[in-house]
């Protein structure tokens, strides 16, 4: 085995050695400069001093069949528990309120109720089999019931993290490091939109009776892609996008001619600089510009049927609803957003479970099963995956009158998007503590997701410190159970 030589290394570093190595260094830098310069102007969408807003995705061409176009991630924020909505478990019923079984939870990771006495909590709701599938849901959720057939339901759901806001981040970004992208981020760096005149990750929020959990701006980052992938929020109550209209005094022509100049004058700095933020400057002055007219058309309700009011539950457009924000999830849909996130804040029940499931459900299972219903008429549903579900479960063991958080099995459904309709995909154990069967963990939903996409979660990726980072990171298999 060849030892080191100090004495042999020293002499090695002569002139001529260090001229050469600097030499291949000054190409490298050569070589980035100009590859920096080539992502400047294609993160700007053209090139020259002005530069449009649109981007049509970093990715050429689909490396697998396209099935879906487009995302509605309807985010139960608090995490619902599965046993009074999709996972109906009659041997916890059975065994509700005696000592859960140590054999389950020894050495296991709990949140509150590390080192309590366990006491097994059985459903308080009852659950039917629905549609030529038979799944079976609770009845709290008959409006989604009603549609079993058109659902994915996958039972057998895994996180890493037991805390709302790494929960949360972990089930967005794929990770808990600050500053990765999130999942829409994701898309529309990758794929880009089908609008022109909108953002292309636009989120919703609205709240429940109780069970609300905070919701970080984070969650829908950009992360270390350019901030113009970032998730724009609307608000869910009033003006969608503050100061949305002309100063007084302004007119469009004006404002038209303020916005040329300023991407005039950005994109001589671009050019000097090559920084990608001046391209995210120039096109999102140049969106904000275009939004002027799109979103007052996007948020006036008044062409809606009240038929198609009804179906939705919306008793007063932009009343911050979960109902009104699915009915306008489908107008963005329609206008070529790509991903579409709502964030329904009303899930998380350490106590009053009863009370806080019935409102929550109430909330949103109508608005739900219209918008499945609604995109399915117009013949949205087959391109469009709809996703449901929290950043994790609930304990089948009580917390006095509620649940705990609960990382080892949780559920959540799909729909359309070329998923498969009236299955479900894995189980837990007969006390519902752990997935054991087809066990599928956040990476595997991300890399399904990306594939029903038309992406290898493998291919796409941005360089970071040197690194790749994916949303899959480094894990992550496509669960080709659930693909159509």
């Amino acid at each position: 085995m060849k030892t080191f030589d100090p004495t042999a290394h020293a002499l090695s570093i002569n002139r001529r050695s260090f001229l050469t190595q600097s030499a291949y260094g000054l190409g490298g830098l050569a070589l980035a400069m100009v590859q920096n310069k080539a992502r400047a102007a294609s993160l700007a969408g053209g090139s020259g001093p002005t530069r449009p807003a649109h981007w049509n995705g970093a990715l050429q061409a689909a490396h697998l069949p396209v099935k879906a176009k487009r995302v509605i991630f309807l985010c139960m924020a608090g995490g619902p528990s599965q046993f009074e909505t999709f996972d109906w478990k009659p041997v916890l019923k059975d065994l509700h309120d005696k000592p859960f079984p140590e054999s389950f939870t020894k050495g296991q990771q709990l949140a509150q109720l590390q080192g309590a006495v366990l006491k097994a909590r059985g459903s308080f709701t009852a659950f039917q089999k629905h549609g030529k599938s038979g799944i079976e849901v609770s009845d709290l959720f008959p409006h989604i019931a009603s549609l079993a057939d058109e659902l994915c339901v996958i039972r057998s759901m895994q996180t890493e993290q037991i805390n709302h806001d790494t929960a949360h981040a972990f089930m967005n970004t794929g990770s808990i490091i600050k500053g990765r992208p999130s999942m829409g981020s994701w898309l529309t760096y990758g794929l880009g939109a089908e609008t022109q005149d909108l953002p292309g990750f636009i989120v919703l929020t609205s709240a429940g009776k109780s069970g609300q959990q905070p919701i970080s701006a984070r969650q829908w980052s950009s992360g270390v892609l350019p901030s113009r992938f970032q998730g724009i929020q609307f608000q869910s109550r009033g003006d969608a996008v503050h100061y949305i209209g002309n100063p007084d005094g302004v007119c469009q022509s004006t404002q038209r001619q303020v916005v040329d100049e300023i991407a005039r004058m950005n994109g001589f700095l671009g050019e000097q600089q090559h920084d990608p933020e001046i391209a995210t400057r120039i096109a999102q002055y140049e969106l904000a510009f275009k939004m002027q007219t799109s979103v007052p058309d996007l948020v006036n309700f008044k062409n809606e049927p009240k038929e198609m009011l009804d179906l939705y539950g919306v008793k007063e457009a932009g009343d911050g609803s979960y109902a009104s924000n699915c009915l306008l999830a489908r107008r963005l849909a329609e206008r070529g957003v790509r991903m579409i996130q709502l964030y329904h804040r009303a899930w998380d029940h350490h106590g009053d479970l009863e009370n806080g499931m019935k409102s929550g459900a109430q909330a949103v299972d109508r608005a739900t099963a219209a918008l499945i219903k609604d995109l399915k008429q117009r013949g949205m549903l087959d391109d469009t995956l709809i996703l449901w579900g929290g950043e994790f479960g609930r304990t089948p063991m009580g917390q006095g009158t509620g649940r705990d958080h609960h990382i080892l099995s949780f559920s959540v459904f799909m729909a359309g998007g070329g998923v498969k309709p009236g299955i479900t995909y894995g189980a837990t154990d007969e006390l519902g503590y752990r997935a054991v069967q087809d066990v599928v963990n956040v990476h595997d939903l991300h890399a399904t997701m990306l594939a029903l996409l038309g992406v290898d979660h493998h291919r796409l990726s941005t360089k970071f410190q040197g690194l790749d980072v994916r949303l899959t990171g480094i894990a992550g298999e496509v669960i080709p159970g659930i693909m159509a």
